[in-house]
């Protein structure tokens, strides 16, 4: 689609099509069937660029804006829902709480480190079982000082990338009388004695991203691995989530081209009644919701992308974007499958796997349900 990019945006996003084509989608069915993570990929991920979407170049990053990454998370999310959900986690949830709230010296040691495409990835920790989209009384995890060390015993769980991460930035209570000031975010290293990850979830989708519970038994880590201030880590989780919703509606844009695209192609060469049913107006109609609703969803999410750029207030926007584009992928993927008939509900056909792929967006980072609350306090303070 051609909207109103400038040359480099328009260069970029030609430049991350092309790599997910040829290194991302080939294996995007094989990922799926034996829940392998592509390292291979990976790799080749650093020198473009796409593992710092979020990082200033000074630390790494390659420098983009805010749409141009939004462009880059679509192109994954074309070509492979679980390596898009991976890179996604990655950029928006890993490092993206270090570029805002770390210091100099944390910047320095991590951020060139999980950008390079030579090492492990970012990861974030932050729900808790039972807990659900309960953040502030939810959370259970605590960490206690002892010295000059962080004491932190609890259990998270959904932990996208924490099999495959360098750090766990964890999301824990450090004041016990609760409240919105007592949690903080620490960065804790995968390798610290005591933190345990579990096998990786069986989910219905998205089966080459791994998720797991992580359980924290007396993990010490020194007291500079507080990123930011301590009793701020509500804040920071908040904001840093809406950066991610628009990285999850970025992923939900590309599994809907995807489907979009295999059942155009689909309804042109499979012939019924007597001609491509292509000719029917019952696919047209539905080809053509699928398009309208794809160049809706883009809208909104490139407008969120351009205001996080412009460093204005994107709260709203962002959870209007992955509400609408989340729930316009699940409705899209369903509908290709509708288009294909009989094959569409065979692993055969990529369809069916875009259509478990997309089933999670919906829930991670904010269900829909959150996403209106959201939306619904930002709307309550407007006058008209």
């Amino acid at each position: 689609m051609d909207y109103d990019l400038n040359e480099e945006q328009r260069m970029w996003q030609k430049a991350v099509h092309d790599f997910v084509a040829a290194e991302v989608r080939p294996f995007a069915r094989e990922a799926d069937e034996t829940g392998e993570f592509n390292w291979k990929a990976v790799r080749k991920m650093g020198p473009l660029g796409l593992l710092g979407l979020n990082i200033p170049e000074e630390y790494g990053g390659p420098g983009i804006d805010a749409v141009s990454a939004a462009i880059a998370i679509e192109e994954l999310g074309w070509g492979c829902g679980s390596m898009a959900l991976a890179i996604a986690a990655h950029n928006g949830l890993g490092s993206t709480p270090i570029v805002l709230y770390g210091s100099e010296e944390q910047k320095k040691k991590w951020l060139p480190l999980i950008s390079s495409g030579e090492n492990k990835l970012g990861s974030l920790a932050l729900t808790e079982p039972g807990a659900g989209s309960d953040l502030q009384g939810g959370v259970s995890t605590k960490a206690v000082k002892d010295g000059d060390e962080w004491v932190i015993n609890g259990t998270k769980m959904w932990c996208t990338n924490a099999s495959i991460a360098e750090y766990i930035i964890s999301l824990v209570r450090t004041d016990p009388s609760g409240g919105s000031r007592s949690l903080s975010m620490i960065l804790v290293p995968t390798d610290t004695p005591g933190i345990s990850i579990g096998p990786a979830e069986k989910k219905m989708g998205l089966h080459g991203s791994p998720t797991h519970a992580v359980t924290y038994e007396d993990v010490r880590v020194p007291l500079d691995t507080l990123l930011g201030k301590e009793g701020q880590g509500l804040q920071q989780t908040l904001a840093t989530l809406d950066g991610g919703r628009i990285g999850i509606g970025a992923i939900s844009v590309g599994l809907a081209q995807a489907a979009f695209e295999y059942a155009t192609n689909y309804a042109r060469e499979r012939y019924a009644f007597g001609g491509p049913i292509a000719d029917l107006q019952a696919i047209q109609w539905m080809l053509a919701e699928m398009a309208t609703n794809i160049e809706v969803a883009r809208t909104m999410l490139y407008k969120a992308a351009w205001l996080k750029e412009q460093k204005r207030p994107y709260t709203m926007e962002s959870a209007m974007a992955k509400m609408f584009a989340t729930e316009m992928a699940e409705k899209v993927c369903r509908d290709a499958i509708q288009v294909h008939g009989g094959y569409g509900y065979s692993r055969e056909y990529p369809v069916e796997r875009l259509y478990r792929d997309a089933r999670l967006m919906t829930i991670g980072e904010g269900t829909s349900e959150i996403q209106r609350l959201v939306i619904a306090r930002q709307v309550l303070k407007m006058e008209f």
